[in-house]
């Protein structure tokens, strides 16, 4: 299965996140386009069966910067796409993600698992929980 893990991180907790599931999406034989949202190719990304998507939740609860420019280039070609979303935060309770997860909807884009959020720097348990989600993202 080709998946996409594109993200964006600002200290590095989403990044962590990212490659437990790049590892555990490898691991499990899928072939990755793996990268940061700053760098990614839109066409290939969503060329990908699967396309997870992470970032942090900055200011008020929105996405990264460069998350959302990335995910608005492709937000209209995600419809009937398999999306799954995941991100780290300090504060808050997860409206980022919410509100991303809304807007994956209002696109028509299939949203394959439950956001996956993580306070602030994963843990080991964390890090098991992000591969345990990226596997149960491509079943």
């Amino acid at each position: 299965m080709k998946v996409a893990v594109i993200y964006a991180s600002t200290t590095g907790n989403t990044e962590a996140m990212a490659n437990a599931i790049n590892d555990a999406l490898k691991a499990s034989g899928n072939d990755v386009i793996f990268g940061t949202a700053d760098s990614a190719d839109k066409a290939a990304v969503t060329a990908c069966d699967v396309i997870l998507l992470g970032s942090p939740a900055m200011g008020d609860e929105v996405l990264e910067d460069t998350m959302e420019d990335f995910f608005a280039g492709i937000e209209g070609s995600l419809n009937g796409k398999k999306v799954g979303i995941f991100g780290s935060y300090d504060w808050g309770d997860g409206q980022w993600l919410r509100d991303w997860a809304d807007r994956l909807n209002l696109v028509g884009a299939q949203n394959i698992a439950e956001p996956l959020m993580v306070h602030l720097t994963p843990e080991e348990a964390d890090i098991e929980q992000c591969k345990n989600w990226a596997l149960s993202c491509i079943k």
